[in-house]
């Protein structure tokens, strides 16, 4: 009887190991064969300038002049968790073009002065609206605009799309140029618009800080 009994208390803690011990082999099973979680951090939007394209259009009494401007370089930064930004778009004052020989000629040297401004600059602050390091988005982007030598702020509707290392987005936004000081391009016969639309269509790689 005392044997017997013996054997039963010995018994007890040697399955009562095999059985933690079991239970945890199981969990690290489990957690060996989970997808392994992203941790995301701050977005780097790199700007293809060879695939993005600044389109502007500007209303008249006479007619619509449509025109384009070259991108010289661009980089976005952003926390996805704070909304704060950094980095800035930069483009070619000197590539505005609208078709017209003689109104480009007018617009570089009377309106812009790109010979003595040759940069537009956007740079970013802040992103209000919900931000993502992967998916779409649409968002406002808060930042400085330099516009003929001069710093005004400006806030620019963006549509983003961000899918593995790339994205491509897009901005539609209007520049108040009178009310920024610019000269008007105002003839005695055509009166134009005050302020000028822009179109950015934008894409490049993409990179997530701390993502694996």
């Amino acid at each position: 009887m005392k044997q017997t009994q013996h054997r039963k208390s010995v018994s007890r803690p040697a399955w009562l190991c095999i059985g933690i011990a079991a239970l945890v082999v199981a969990m690290c099973a489990r957690a060996a064969q989970a997808p392994a979680q992203t941790n995301a951090g701050e977005v780097t939007l790199n700007i293809d300038t060879e695939q993005s394209k600044l389109h502007w259009t500007m209303g008249s009494t006479l007619h619509t002049v449509h025109g384009t401007f070259s991108l010289k370089r661009g980089l976005l930064k952003y926390d996805p968790a704070t909304g704060k930004a950094s980095g800035e778009i930069v483009v070619y004052a000197t590539s505005g073009e609208s078709g017209n020989e003689g109104r480009d000629k007018k617009m570089h040297q009377e309106i812009l002065e790109s010979g003595r401004y040759p940069d537009i600059i956007f740079r970013p602050d802040r992103i209000d609206g919900k931000a993502v390091g992967q998916g779409t988005c649409s968002v406002q982007l808060h930042g400085i605009f330099v516009l003929h030598g001069a710093e005004h702020e400006l806030t620019v509707p963006v549509q983003a799309e961000l899918s593995g290392d790339h994205w491509k987005g897009s901005a539609k936004f209007s520049v108040p140029y009178i009310q920024w000081g610019l000269k008007s391009p105002n003839t005695f016969l055509l009166k134009a618009d005050p302020a000028v639309d822009i179109e950015l269509e934008m894409s490049g790689p993409l990179q997530v800080a701390g993502a694996r």
